[in-house]
């Protein structure tokens, strides 16, 4: 039977899942079903974390993969742990070094956009202080996936064939191992077609069998300096071996009686914990539709120019977090939300496309989770014989020395993903996030903002239709978004762009959790693959 796996002429509706004992949200069900396993056989929710992104970097490579950063939130024991997995530049990365080959500004794709990759660190950081099972065993269905291969969804084959088409712009040498790897057959796999990577297995099993050291000191580290070497890229194997994650105190800020909870910088989080304290300085009494959707799209605009002019290295940054999420300044920022759509401008607070996962156990511990390679499969370099595809994270500096995100050796980027995490009166509400680039703070605030003030459950909060502001007041929205209120965003100055497709909208995982009950409720995203599976 011939069918299009991408064509849905009538909308379907997913319910809320609920759950006692646990509960895993991916954006791909058999990553789900890997989570799922390791907590029926004794893991907490860390393991099913670990053991669901390494599926992930398998089954959906199209966002992610063995060379992706990686950030978590953890609440462990009545307490949340922050991990910041991002790697810093390569120590020959100058900008002196990137203008010499030719660059003004930091390319997107290619060997010199490449950062120390974080995600294997990270999943062997996360067992060792958390979890419950052997580091091997949570590898273990990752490598059985890459090995005997699994049939790939069309989400993913879309984002596939997407990238497929960008690496052929590319006339060097370097990018041949993408198409050896993730194209064989000449074109990317179609919805439904097995696809598998052996390379990618062996990889897999080096990381689990050493804990991750393979990556950074060992075999793999001496294949990704050689290749590295022969192409006239920058990382070397001691940028690798110096590495490690970093844990971190959560940043948060008071949202509708509840706390919300990032990663700080150099992750983005602040900017969706600044827009909704905008919001919370602004109040919910007398407001109609319009009003609070122009609010929240201009709260969101002033947060972003904010955090693409100061976020960077938290030791960097001038001004302060603390700064930023000051209640005096974010009451200003808000001061300047009125009845038009303006051209947002950075404030002075000195004054005074990735996946995304959700876990959960039936002892209270849960896991929000977050790696990515940045833009689809990420620089589009990959280690020969080894399914290693490498991010782009560093395509995010600056090559402007007096930019607070200026390229510099050993330096962490501004970096888009971000978990999030509800608590309320010190108590977990649960793991949230919306994977997607640009996109993420901003489905962060819409999803927030639709469960605690417009009280939608998770799944309903992850279906609303989306918009996306781009620069000045141009907003994008989905196919679905509701004319009358395009119309009426229009007519306060908003520029709307309606797109044809729904990819670009980000896309999210949701669990929560009852105090008193313990019963868990999750939803998955309709603009992906994804499942939520309970037990």
């Amino acid at each position: 039977m011939h069918h299009d796996a991408l064509y849905y002429p009538c909308s379907s509706r997913r319910m809320t899942a609920f759950g006692t004992r646990g509960m895993v949200a991916t954006s791909q069900p058999v990553a789900a079903q890997v989570g799922m396993q390791i907590l029926q056989q004794g893991g907490n929710a860390v393991d099913a974390a670990i053991a669901s992104a390494a599926a992930l970097s398998v089954v959906e490579p199209t966002s992610n993969g063995i060379g992706s950063d990686a950030f978590a939130i953890v609440w462990i024991d009545g307490k949340l742990h922050g991990l910041n997995a991002s790697g810093p530049a390569p120590q020959a990365a100058t900008i002196e070094a990137v203008k010499a080959r030719g660059h003004a500004s930091m390319p997107l794709h290619g060997l010199l956009p490449i950062t120390v990759p974080g995600a294997p660190a990270a999943w062997a950081a996360l067992s060792e202080r958390f979890g419950k099972l052997p580091f091997a065993d949570l590898l273990a269905p990752a490598v059985a996936l890459a090995e005997q291969g699994y049939a790939v969804t069309p989400v993913a084959h879309q984002m596939w064939d997407e990238a497929f088409h960008t690496y052929s712009a590319y006339d060097d040498v370097a990018f041949k191992p993408w198409f050896d790897t993730f194209a064989a057959k000449g074109r990317a796999p179609k919805p439904g077609e097995r696809w598998s990577s052996t390379g990618h297995a062996s990889s897999l099993r080096a990381i689990a069998e050493t804990k991750g050291r393979a990556f950074y000191e060992g075999e793999l580290g001496d294949k990704i300096d050689a290749f590295f070497r022969e192409h006239g890229g920058l990382l070397r194997k001691a940028d690798l071996a110096a590495f490690q994650p970093e844990w971190v105190e959560p940043i948060s800020t008071r949202y509708r009686g509840h706390d919300i909870w990032e990663i700080p910088p150099n992750g983005s989080g602040m900017i969706a914990l600044q827009a909704l304290g905008m919001l919370e300085q602004m109040g919910t009494e007398g407001r109609d539709p319009v009003e609070t959707l122009h609010r929240r799209i201009e709260a969101t605009k002033l947060a972003y120019v904010d955090g693409l002019n100061y976020i960077t290295e938290r030791d960097a940054m001038k001004p302060s977090v603390e700064q930023m999420l000051a209640g005096d300044y974010l009451a200003q920022r808000a001061g300047l939300i009125g009845e038009k759509a303006v051209d947002p401008v950075h404030g002075n607070p000195i004054m005074g496309g990735t996946v995304y996962l959700a876990t959960a156990d039936g002892e209270g511990n849960m896991v929000s989770f977050i790696q990515s390679n940045f833009h689809g499969f990420g620089s589009g370099i990959v280690i020969p014989g080894t399914g290693i595809s490498l991010q782009n994270r560093g395509a995010s500096f600056s090559l402007d020395a007096s930019h607070a995100n200026a390229l510099a050796p050993g330096k962490r980027t501004y970096h888009t993903i971000i978990p999030g995490f509800i608590t309320r009166d010190g108590q977990a509400v649960g793991p949230f996030g919306v994977m997607g680039g640009y996109m993420q703070p901003q489905g962060h605030v819409q999803v927030i903002t639709a469960m605690l003030e417009d009280r939608l459950n998770p799944q309903a909060a992850l279906d609303m239709p989306r918009w996306k502001w781009t620069k000045g007041k141009t907003v994008e929205v989905e196919p679905h978004f509701p004319d009358h209120l395009a119309q009426a965003l229009a007519r306060r100055g908003h520029h709307i762009v309606k797109l044809a497709d729904t990819i670009s909208f980000g896309r999210g995982q949701i669990i929560l959790r009852d105090p008193e009950s313990g019963v868990l409720c999750g939803g998955t995203e309709p603009r992906t693959d994804g499942a939520v599976l309970p037990w």
